[in-house]
């Protein structure tokens, strides 16, 4: 979020707070159907409890599809474009000797083709972001990818296995 906020004039500090924040219900409420307490009702209601900005609360409803609420805004649409894909590419670095470094659209394409890899996460959605978005696909693996390299050390600590039971997000902020 951080990296795509000054291609869209955006806040730096802003566009990165809303991906800190977008998942902050999901682990403990990762019942999507749940209408009283499901991701991210519970989120968005504490975020307006608190006080954050109007902007940043519809892009966190925004990027679930199942609330019916557009993207309109940047920050919207590159929430969702940069959600789902932080955390595959984090998959497929867990699984790559040099991790981020190195990795190029094509290492992340591969495992894109492969069903069984992170097979939780939509396909058609990766690509449907980045098109809303206005960014061609290799060039926003190109921007995800070296944001998330910048950030090895902290995403990826020496040593640390994989994350288990996320909902895909590795990094979006």
């Amino acid at each position: 979020m951080r990296t795509y906020a000054p291609r869209f004039d955006g806040d730096v500090e802003l566009w990165g707070l809303t991906g800190l924040l977008h998942d902050l219900d999901y682990e403990r409420y990762p019942n999507l159907e749940d209408l009283d307490d499901g991701h991210p009702r519970s989120a968005l209601r504490e975020l307006e409890a608190r006080g954050y900005p109007p902007e940043l609360v519809r892009a966190v409803a925004s990027h679930a599809d199942f609330l019916g609420v557009s993207r309109d805004s940047p920050m919207e649409k590159t929430l969702f474009a940069v959600d789902e894909l932080s955390g595959f590419i984090l998959a497929v670095a867990y699984v790559r000797p040099e991790k981020l470094q190195g990795m190029t659209p094509k290492s992340v394409k591969k495992k894109l083709k492969q069903p069984s890899f992170a097979a939780a996460v939509n396909r058609d959605e990766l690509r449907h972001g980045a098109e809303e978005l206005g960014v061609d696909f290799d060039e926003h693996l190109t921007i995800v990818i070296g944001a998330l390299a910048a950030k090895q050390d902290e995403l990826m600590p020496a040593g640390a296995d994989a994350p288990g039971g996320s909902d895909g997000d590795g990094g979006a902020d």
